[in-house]
């Protein structure tokens, strides 16, 4: 995968607890510490957007939807 450079400001506690993840080898530098971090975060993110948009689905017509085009098969399935 490329990579970019940047620049990132952080405070001071922030970038000791970093540090210290790298002297412990947790990390093999900040940069993996921070790319991790990072991905870690924007994942949660994704699965939150994700649990927010079902959560505005309608049961029922979602039920309709998969419902459709089964005609005489639909009897054969258990209620649930």
């Amino acid at each position: 995968m490329r990579r970019s450079k940047i620049a990132i400001t952080l405070d001071k506690d922030t970038l000791s607890a970093v540090d210290r993840l790298v002297s412990e080898h947790r990390f093999p530098n900040r940069s993996q510490a921070i790319q991790q971090a990072l991905d870690e975060k924007l994942l949660r993110l994704s699965h939150s957007r994700l649990a927010q948009e079902c959560a505005r689905l309608d049961p029922r017509s979602e039920r309709a939807l998969a419902e459709e085009g089964m005609g005489g098969e639909l009897a054969e399935w258990p209620e649930y």
